[in-house]
């Protein structure tokens, strides 16, 4: 019998959702966190798709680890200690503390609230669970797999030409389960420059195919959101880095500088940690402003930046991907994410535009909840309560523009 549940592994999952999991635990135990759904298009779903929703969101309770599972993540993420895998054996989703309404305008409102070491879990399986169930009720068209192929064959034929190395980061938008699975298969088998995938459940699939495929990832915006709500956003990137090494001993060297612009980052990223990590990822705002400004800060530390590294992944394509390489040729390593661009590229829908971030954050129960916040290199972009942004920027030194005064 075909399982039709959209999300079919317990580490059907972003690889960073592991690894902050983790981080979580060992630094704050007790913290409790609530992520929020937001649509940045505004779409408007109704009566019987929040119901079938529900239904969705319950079949994730019948997830387990699995010992196949659970021996692979041991010997392929050996950088997340045994102990962990061994809790996740025993980790179960809870539907029930995932809220769901409608406005009266029909907009969709998630709401997910635990341990924070728990609730980080369940963000990517929302967001792609939203996603398929909405393409499985409103486009009624089957998929022309033929197109996707022909798609791929011009991305793949692009990034062998030019030794493009990238990564799907595509599951929390994809249009469904089974279409991220086939071109995953396809990158395989076909693209020389395919270095993995940020699902883990596809990286542990499709490396029987080729053993040098790997489960990709790091960190998100969260870690960042949730230490500054606690300790204030000025060095909140610093504590972030110290604390990571601390945990993973120089493993998943790859910093996110954006949270709070990359300019209030480079004021944290110190010699020592420039020195340490392997590089960083960009996730907003121009990607050649910001390349040339991160090698301008290994440079003012004597620092050869061809040591290090950058991986892109805003909203990227291949023709995209291809430009940026090219710009920082023998500059710098570089590398790609992407994700909505090969796991969405069907040909008969829009991706919708759908993101879930932490909406607050308490240390332990025993201490104030605190509003997170996220802002952005795009002006406009940021995530938070105004008035918490607001008084974020002022503590940064940033304007609206998120220009420094």
């Amino acid at each position: 019998m075909q399982d039709r549940r959209i999300i079919k592994s317990m580490i059907e999952n972003d690889l960073y959702k592991f690894s902050m999991s983790y981080y979580y635990q060992r630094t704050t135990p007790e913290g409790i966190g609530t992520f929020y759904f937001t649509d940045r298009n505004g779409q408007t779903f109704s009566d019987e798709f929040v119901e079938n929703l529900r239904k969705e969101f319950l079949n994730l309770e019948t997830l387990a680890l699995t010992e196949e599972e659970f021996n692979w993540c041991l010997a392929n993420i050996s950088y997340i200690p045994r102990c962990y895998f061994e809790w996740l054996r025993g980790f179960r989703f809870d539907s029930s503390i995932i809220n769901i309404s409608l406005d009266a305008e029909g907009h969709l409102h998630i709401e997910a609230t635990d341990n924070i070491y728990k609730v980080t879990l369940y963000e990517i399986p929302i967001l792609s669970t939203v996603s398929e169930l909405y393409y499985r009720m409103y486009d009624t068209g089957k998929v022309d797999y033929d197109f996707i192929d022909a798609q791929l064959a011009k991305k793949t034929e692009i990034s062998n030409a030019n030794q493009l190395k990238f990564a799907n980061f595509g599951m929390r938008r994809r249009y469904s389960h089974e279409v991220e699975d086939h071109v995953t298969e396809y990158l395989t088998r076909n693209a020389k420059y395919f270095i993995g995938s940020s699902t883990v459940y596809f990286a542990m699939k499709y490396q029987s195919i080729r053993k040098d495929l790997k489960p990709i990832g790091t960190m998100a915006h969260e870690l960042m959101m949730a230490t500054a709500a606690f300790m204030g956003p000025k060095e909140a990137n610093y504590y972030v880095m110290q604390k990571w090494n601390e945990i993973y001993g120089g493993a998943m060297g790859t910093m996110l500088p954006d949270c709070f612009t990359t300019e209030v980052f480079l004021r944290n990223f110190s010699m020592d940690m420039a020195k340490l990590y392997d590089g960083v990822r960009h996730d907003s705002g121009d990607p050649f402003v910001f390349g040339d400004r991160i090698i301008a800060k290994y440079e003012s530390y004597h620092i050869d930046p061809r040591t290090k590294s950058i991986v892109f992944s805003d909203s990227l394509d291949f023709e995209r991907a291809l430009a940026i390489q090219k710009y920082f040729e023998n500059r710098i390593k570089v590398s790609f994410g992407i994700g909505t661009n090969l796991t969405n590229d069907v040909g008969t829908v829009t991706p919708l535009n759908i993101v879930m971030k932490l909406k607050t954050f308490q240390v332990n129960p025993r201490q104030p909840q605190y509003r997170c916040v996220k802002l952005s290199d795009v002006a406009g972009k940021e995530l938070g309560d105004p008035d918490e942004i607001r008084s974020y920027k002022i503590i940064l030194g940033l304007s609206d523009d998120n220009k420094v005064n």
